[in-house]
């Protein structure tokens, strides 16, 4: 292999690690926002349970609930 063809082949070498790094980078991104909106919805789901407790809490306390 003559020095071009081996500077060809290390750029092609390092072309593909780098592809590499930024697709896992990408799936780790999109992992971590996957987490991100599974707890957001985790966290509207018992804000809302809390507040529909509250809210029959107070018809009880009132009287309005039958």
């Amino acid at each position: 292999m003559n020095q071009s063809q081996n500077s060809s082949f290390q750029a092609g070498e390092a072309k593909g690690q780098a592809q590499e790094k930024t697709s896992q980078m990408m799936d780790k991104a999109r992992d971590t926002a996957q987490s991100a909106q599974e707890s957001c919805q985790e966290a509207g789901q018992q804000m809302k349970a809390k507040a529909q407790g509250a809210a029959d809490s107070v018809k009880d306390s009132m009287g309005m609930n039958k």
